[in-house]
């Protein structure tokens, strides 16, 4: 055995040995060459080029079957069997793992929650559900919203991250193609800087991840300017639509000489924009036609937004997704009270239609909650609060609504007096619709004008003060109207049981005896 094959011999087989890190002047270690070439130099040959040693050192690393300087506490195995370029191998597949999983909901580390009646106030996702004692529904699979929320959080279907990122590949089965929706909005030219305001804030709370067209519909066509700004505000689709003239003017069945009496009496006495035309046709527009515009007629829902709104919280679901996989209808935001003397003939009329119309109301229909107890079953005025609000548009396309409207319409309610289309929609939603399938948003913070909403449940992802659920529902009847406030507040009669129920000796009479409003006495917080 010659001196090399000795010293060889005696380095590995000496335990507790390491030849490449001996510090001894017979052997100095290079980290770039392996055990055969370190040993097979003879000593009389001059050393390389540079170029030569670097090709020598670059290949090492993919033909070295271990590396030269292992931590000790390795296996003598493992040093000796994994190389370099194995565990390159394993670096950049763990690198891509990450780069595909970070984007990803982590809906792995939320834990699924069955809610009680009693539990879902504490619930973030907690939307409140009305609760009724309606009939049991005959379908076999009932949606369950809480349960969707529950799966469907956390941007389960967002098509992106919000950063410009594509999220994930959609998924294929039951419901998992995109809603055909749209954010629609009624705006004018000189509306431009409300519009972006309200656009800013629903696109970085909401749009910029799920990406739904925004359609803008005016009476007159759109500036050059209103179309860069707001599309500079999207990524999404944009389309600029004109109002139909017959649908932005006054029928040929209304009195001209009528309607400016309404618009002079209705301004004197102080009825909210009473004297405005323009209003008028708004509320006719919103109220039976917008529906039918030939640019919505390939969409099944919309959600509306307004002018100079405010979105507080972080919205983490697919909401139109969420509409039409549990069957609703109708969403809505706030629950108002509103000034009767802007719509003295609209219960009137409705009544009418009822028991003209009897084969169209719904079976599980419940007006209860909009009727006064103590005024004959006359309409209390609460009404969902309609600039906010998420709906199935072939609903309003059904032939219960298209005929309602008609009725109302032909009687000249929205000239001779300020029909509105809040109540309108309120009382076809009622009437066609049952509850079950009416959706309360409590999750969505929202602002319009002195109106807001901010949901306690989800405080840490709003920007807002929490309010309670009742909150100044009465803010737009005026002082000097002879409106009179319902026995309880207008959400709460849709809601139902537990939050009815009143504090053992609470007195509404004596509340307001004292200067309050006569609804503090509820059980129920209104921050609940």
């Amino acid at each position: 055995m010659g001196f090399l094959e000795r010293t060889a011999w005696k380095l590995f087989n000496t335990p507790g040995r390491d030849p490449f890190v001996d510090k001894s002047p017979k052997l100095l270690a290079t980290p770039s060459m392996t055990l055969i070439s370190k040993f097979s130099l003879p000593s009389s040959e001059p050393s390389r080029s540079s170029s030569a040693s670097s090709f020598s050192s670059s290949s090492s690393f993919w033909t070295s079957p271990a590396p030269s300087r292992w931590p000790r506490y390795l296996p003598s195995s493992v040093r000796n069997t994994v190389s370099k370029r194995q565990i390159a191998v394993v670096v950049c597949l763990l690198l891509a793992l990450l780069i595909w999983v970070i984007p990803q909901p982590h809906t792995w580390r939320r834990r699924v929650i069955h809610i009680t009646v009693q539990q879902q106030v504490a619930n973030p996702y907690q939307v409140l559900r009305p609760i009724s004692e309606a009939v049991p529904t005959k379908r076999k699979h009932a949606p369950d919203p809480m349960h969707w929320l529950e799966q469907n959080s956390n941007n389960k279907h967002a098509e992106n991250t919000g950063l410009g990122l594509l999220k994930s590949v959609p998924s294929f089965g039951h419901h998992s193609a995109k809603p055909k929706a749209a954010l629609i909005s009624l705006v004018r030219n000189s509306e431009l800087p409300g519009l972006m305001q309200s656009m800013r804030q629903l696109e970085f709370q909401w749009n910029r991840k799920y990406n739904y067209p925004w359609i803008f519909f005016n009476d007159e066509a759109f500036s050059d300017e209103f179309k860069a700004a707001t599309q500079n505000l999207t990524s999404a689709k944009c389309y600029y639509e004109v109002v139909p003239k017959e649908h932005w003017s006054l029928p040929d069945w209304i009195d001209e000489g009528r309607f400016m009496n309404s618009l002079e009496y209705l301004g004197a006495i102080g009825v909210g924009k009473g004297w405005m035309i323009s209003y008028r046709h708004m509320c006719r527009w919103n109220s039976g036609f917008f529906y039918k515009h030939p640019r919505l007629k390939d969409f099944d829902w919309y959600w509306r937004v307004e002018p100079d709104v405010h979105f507080f919280c972080d919205i983490d679901y697919d909401v139109f997704r969420f509409m039409r996989d549990n069957n609703m209808k109708y969403g809505f935001n706030m629950n108002i009270l509103d000034d009767a003397r802007s719509f003295p003939s609209l219960w009137s009329r409705t009544r009418s239609f009822i028991n003209a119309h009897p084969e169209l109301i719904h079976p599980d229909a419940d007006l209860d909650w909009l009727l006064d107890s103590h005024n004959s079953g006359d309409y209390n005025n609460c009404q969902f609060f309609s600039n906010f609000e998420i709906g199935d548009l072939n609903f309003f396309r059904g032939e219960a609504n298209e005929r309602y409207f008609d009725w109302l319409d032909r009687g000249g309610g929205f000239y001779y007096e300020r029909f509105g289309d809040a109540p309108i929609h309120t009382l076809s939603v009622a009437m066609f619709v049952p509850k079950s399938e009416i959706w309360f948003f409590r999750d969505i913070g929202y602002q319009h004008d002195i109106n807001r909403h901010c949901p306690p449940q989800s405080s840490h992802r709003c920007s807002c003060d929490p309010t309670p659920v009742d909150e100044n529902f009465y803010r737009l009847v005026p002082l000097e109207s002879p409106q009179k406030k319902p026995d309880d507040t207008c959400i709460r009669q849709f809601l139902g049981g537990h939050w009815l129920d009143k504090k053992d000796g609470w007195s509404q009479e004596v509340e307001r005896a004292f200067g309050g409003d006569g609804y503090q006495g509820y059980v129920a917080g209104g921050l609940g």
